[in-house]
């Protein structure tokens, strides 16, 4: 079995999006506040809360895998790139635009910025189709 060997530029976003995690721990301690009716919020806000923070943990996970496997495509330039940052932009775009698309006192429903949201989508279906066609074509 050979030694997993990330490039550089893998290895520092790796750091960097590791880093995050905190802000997810952050997320979850403002999650057990909202349960015990801390915070107000309506129903809305209630899901967007949690559909925030599930996505930031998840896409964050998806992200370090998908860095494994994008040194391991023969992909280069701008489509390399793509698929090393597509999941982790999708992670913190998503996750912010559900929390900025539910702002405001008693939001019943999304605001103008769900357009964050569906911004961080596409950065996902990018980053995992660049990096699912480079593994297959490698």
């Amino acid at each position: 079995m050979q030694p997993l060997a990330l490039s550089t530029e893998s290895r520092m976003i790796a750091g960097a999006v590791l880093l995050t995690v905190v802000t997810i721990q952050v997320g979850g301690w403002f999650m057990t506040r909202i349960a015990r009716g801390e915070v107000p919020m309506t129903d809305f806000q209630k899901s967007f809360a949690r559909a925030g923070h599930g996505h930031a943990g998840v896409l964050v996970l998806l992200g370090l895998i998908g860095l494994l496997y994008a040194d391991a495509t023969g992909l280069t330039g701008v489509l390399l790139w793509v698929a090393r940052l597509g999941v982790p932009v999708a992670a913190i775009l998503m996750s912010a635009g559900f929390f900025a698309a539910s702002a405001g006192r008693n939001a019943t429903r999304p605001n103008r910025f769900i357009w964050v949201l569906w911004t961080g989508a596409l950065s996902l279906a990018a980053g995992v189709i660049s990096l699912g066609a480079g593994l297959l074509t490698a």
